[in-house]
C-alpha cells in the first residue's frame, strides 16, 4: 500500500469559484478515489489562499474586516466544492496559526543558511491610499508608442515590457493620485543558488511533465534572479519575524505562505486525527529523510508553474523539508471552443451551473477530455449534452435499465446461479487493469474510452440475444435469467471502473445491486445467485432547455457583485430569485422593468482601438474594440454621417456585449455602441474618461 498525499492549488479567497476552476479539483478528486478504489492510503488538503493587497482592498470595498472577508469566501467555496462531489479530507485556509509558523520556521532556516538578502527598491507609491502599488494597480501612457491607459507591466497596443517607473504620467487605479517614487528596504531568496539542484530536480523521476520541464529549462537559460519575498505595510499576511526593530512592518509576499498552505493543511488534519485509528505522521510525509517513503503530488494549472516548479522546491530543500514527487500542470477551459465569455454566458459559477445541472455529468465529461498533456480542455455544451446523453444515460445506465425489470418480474430480482458468457464477463475484467493503469498515469480521457467500449460490448450482447423476444417464447426462462444476469454483472464492472468519476451514481448503483462494495479488487467477484433491488431511474438526461437557462442565467449572476454577499452570521447570504416589487407602484404599469431585467444587459468599457468606413455603405462605421477579451469585437453602427472614424480612434465608449451576434450584409456585428440623440438629426456617441478601466462592467 502506498502512502500519498495530494493537493490542489489553492482558490484565492476574493472571488467566486466557475467552471474553469472545478477543471482543476475535479481531475484531483478522480485520481484522488481511483488511487483509494485500488487500495492506496491516499490524502487529500487543500486550503483558500487568503493573503495578498487584493484581499485588503476587496474587505475595505466591501464594508468589513480581511478576517471576516475570506471567512465569508472560504464557506462559499467549501459549498461549491460539496455539490461537486469534491472530496477534501481537510480544508483550511492560509491565515492560520499552522500556515503562520511554517512560513516562520522556512524562513528562518533559509536566512540561517545565507538564502535570504535584502537591497533598497524604488517603487511607486499611493500617497492617498499610502501603499506601494504593484504593477496591476499603476495606468500610464506607454514611453513606446505613447499609447495611453496601459498598466505598468507592458503595453497592450505595441507589446513592450517595461518597469511601471517607465510609464509617462502614471496614475494610480486605485486613487486615481499621481504616484510618486519611493525607497523601501526589501527581502530576497536567493533563487539563483538552487539553479543546479533546480535543473536536476526539474529532470528527474518524471516529476514534472515533458513539455513543463522543457518550458522551465527556457527559463534556466534566461537566468533565475533572487525572488522578492516581502511586502510593505499596509499588508494582509503574516509579518517577516527577526527584522531590525526600527524597520517599518514587512510582510511576507503572498506566494512566499500560500505553497506553505499545503503544509499547514495537512499539518491541521494531522492534529486533528491524533489518538483515532486514522491518525496521520506530520513528519513521515513532509522530513527530507523520508521523500521516498511516502509521496506528495501537487495538481496545479499552467499559469502557476514557475512558482511550483522553481520557487517551491528551491524553498523546501534549502529549508530542509522533502519536496514534490510530482507537480501535475493542466491547461485552461474553453468553451464553445473560445475563452470563456461573461457576455456569451460561457463564464459559469459552479454555483450557476448546480443550479441547473447535475454536477456529474460535468465530472464525467471533464474526464473524457483530461488528459496527461498541458493541453486546454473544451466544453463544447452541445458536444456535453450529447456525450453525457449518449454515453451515461443511453450506454451504461441503460444497461441495467433493460434487463433489471425481466429479473425482479419473472425471478423476484434473483441473478442466476451460473454465469452464461464467462469469457465476455473475463474480458471485461482483464479491461480494468488498463483501465486502473489510465486512472493513475491521468490519461483520463483513456479510461473512459475503454469503459465505453466494454459498455458497447454489453449493448451489443443485449441487441443479440433479444431478452424481450425470449420472454414471449416457451421453454426460455433459463436463457432469459442468463441473458438479464450478465447484462448487469457488466453494468456492475463499469460502476466499479466509472466510481471515481461518478460518486454519487455510484452510491445509487450499491442500493440497487444489493452490495457494499464497488472497489477496484471487486471487479474480480461476479454476482451469481444474488438479489437486486427494484431498479429505479439512476439519471436523466440533460435537456437543451436546462442548458439553455443555465447559459441565460450566468449571464445574469455576473452582473452582481464577484464575491459573496455579506450578512450577518458572516455566511454567503442566499440568492433572492423573487421579483422586486414596490408597494408604491400601480399593479397596472407595464412600462417599468425589474431590476433582473436591467441586470440582463451586460455594458462594458471598451477601446476604439480602429474605426473605418464601410465600402458600399453610406451608414455605418465598423469599429474594432477591446472589451477586455482575448480577442477584439467587431462592431458595425449607423453613426456614418455624423463623425469622421479618426474622431473615435482611441477613444473609450460603452458597448453593450451580450446581444446575440447579428449576421449583416458587411460582416458579423458583435455588440451595440451607446449613443444619445436622434437618429435622424443628430447622434453623440456616450465616451468615457480615460481612468475607466477596459472591461469593466458599468454598474
Amino acid at each position: 500500500m502506498r502512502e500519498i498525499l495530494v493537493t490542489s492549488a489553492l482558490p484565492y479567497a476574493n472571488g467566486y469559484i466557475h467552471l474553469g476552476h472545478l477543471v482543476e479539483y475535479i481531475q484531483t478528486d478522480i485520481w484522488v478515489r481511483a488511487m483509494k478504489a485500488q487500495g492506496h492510503q491516499v490524502t487529500y488538503v487543500c486550503a483558500d489562499d487568503a493573503h495578498g493587497t487584493a484581499i485588503m482592498l476587496k474587505a475595505e470595498a466591501n464594508g468589513v474586516t480581511p478576517e471576516e472577508q475570506i471567512a465569508s469566501v472560504k464557506a462559499s467555496h467549501e459549498a461549491d466544492f460539496s455539490k461537486f462531489l469534491i472530496n477534501f479530507d481537510n480544508y483550511h485556509s492560509t491565515h492560520s496559526e499552522e500556515n503562520k509558523q511554517f512560513s516562520e520556521l522556512i524562513y528562518r532556516r533559509l536566512n540561517e543558511a545565507g538564502h535570504i538578502s535584502t537591497k533598497d527598491v524604488e517603487q511607486l507609491f499611493d500617497p492617498e491610499k499610502q501603499l506601494f502599488l504593484a504593477d496591476r494597480f499603476v495606468k500610464g501612457t506607454c514611453p513606446e508608442c505613447d499609447s495611453p491607459d496601459q498598466y505598468g507591466d507592458n503595453c497592450e497596443v505595441c507589446g513592450t515590457t517595461y518597469d511601471a517607473t517607465d510609464l509617462k504620467d502614471p496614475h494610480s487605479t486605485l486613487s486615481d493620485a499621481t504616484p510618486v517614487l519611493k525607497t523601501s528596504k526589501h527581502y530576497f531568496f536567493d533563487l539563483p543558488e538552487f539553479e543546479q539542484f533546480l535543473q536536476d530536480w526539474t529532470r528527474s523521476d518524471n516529476r514534472l511533465q515533458t513539455s513543463v520541464a522543457n518550458k522551465l529549462q527556457e527559463w534556466f537559460e534566461a537566468g533565475l534572479a533572487s525572488w522578492d519575498i516581502s511586502r510593505d505595510s499596509p499588508y494582509f499576511g503574516f509579518q517577516i519575524p527577526d527584522t531590525p526593530s526600527d524597520e517599518p512592518d514587512k510582510y511576507f509576499y503572498v506566494w512566499l505562505d500560500a505553497p506553505v498552505g499545503y503544509m499547514a493543511s495537512f499539518k491541521n488534519l494531522c492534529d486533528k486525527r491524533a489518538g483515532t485509528d486514522q491518525a496521520l505522521d506530520f513528519d513521515r510525509y513532509w522530513a527530507q529523510e523520508n521523500e521516498h517513503k511516502t509521496e506528495v503530488y501537487h495538481f496545479i494549472g499552467k499559469d502557476i508553474v514557475y512558482f511550483h516548479a522553481l520557487f517551491w522546491p528551491a524553498m523546501l530543500a534549502g529549508s530542509e523539508f522533502r519536496t514534490p514527487t510530482g507537480v501535475f500542470a493542466h491547461g485552461f477551459l474553453m468553451v464553445n471552443g473560445e475563452k470563456m465569455s461573461k457576455s456569451r454566458g460561457t463564464f459559469i459559477k459552479a454555483e450557476t451551473y448546480a443550479e441547473h445541472l447535475h454536477p456529474e455529468y460535468l465530472r464525467y465529461y471533464f474526464a473524457s477530455k483530461l488528459s496527461d498533456k498541458v493541453e486546454d480542455i473544451n466544453l463544447d455544451l452541445e458536444d456535453f449534452m450529447q456525450k453525457v446523453n449518449s454515453d451515461l444515460v443511453g450506454k451504461v445506465v441503460n444497461i441495467a435499465s433493460r434487463s433489471a425489470g425481466f429479473l425482479v418480474k419473472r425471478y423476484d430480482g434473483i441473478l442466476s446461479e451460473t454465469c452464461a458468457e464467462p469469457r465476455l464477463l473475463e474480458d471485461i475484467t482483464k479491461t480494468g487493469d488498463e483501465i486502473a493503469a489510465a486512472y493513475e498515469n491521468r490519461e483520463f480521457s483513456r479510461a473512459m474510452r475503454l469503459i465505453m467500449q466494454c459498455a458497447d460490448k454489453a449493448n451489443e450482447y443485449i441487441d443479440a440475444k433479444k431478452p424481450w423476444s425470449l420472454a414471449k417464447l416457451e421453454g426460455t426462462e433459463q436463457e432469459v435469467q442468463d441473458v438479464c444476469s450478465v447484462a448487469i454483472n457488466i453494468f456492475r464492472q463499469l460502476m466499479v471502473y466509472l466510481a471515481p468519476v461518478l460518486p454519487e451514481l455510484t452510491a445509487n448503483t450499491k442500493e440497487f445491486l444489493n452490495i457494499d462494495d464497488l472497489s477496484f479488487a471487486s471487479r474480480n467477484e461476479w454476482l451469481l445467485g444474488h438479489k437486486i433491488n427494484k431498479f429505479k431511474p439512476l439519471m436523466q438526461r440533460i435537456e437543451e432547455k436546462d442548458i439553455e437557462a443555465m447559459v441565460e442565467d450566468s449571464k445574469a449572476s455576473l452582473a452582481q457583485a464577484d464575491t459573496p454577499a455579506m450578512t450577518e452570521n458572516n455566511k454567503p447570504a442566499a440568492k433572492d430569485k423573487s421579483p422586486a416589487i414596490d408597494a408604491n407602484t400601480d399593479a397596472e404599469q407595464t412600462d417599468y422593468i425589474g431590476i433582473e431585467d436591467f441586470a440582463k444587459v451586460e455594458m462594458k468599457v471598451a477601446k476604439v482601438l480602429e474605426c473605418n468606413h464601410v465600402e458600399g455603405a453610406d451608414k455605418l462605421l465598423q469599429f474594432t474594440l477591446d472589451v477586455g477579451e482575448e480577442k477584439p469585437r467587431n462592431v458595425f453602427s449607423g453613426i456614418r454621417k455624423f463623425y469622421e472614424p479618426e474622431q473615435l480612434t482611441g477613444k473609450k465608449v460603452i458597448c453593450v456585449t451580450n446581444l446575440a451576434p447579428r449576421k449583416m450584409k458587411f460582416g458579423i456585428s458583435e455588440g451595440m455602441i451607446l449613443s444619445s440623440g436622434d437618429p435622424k438629426t443628430q447622434l453623440t456617441i456616450v465616451t468615457l474618461p480615460d481612468n475607466c478601466v477596459i472591461g469593466d462592467v458599468l454598474a
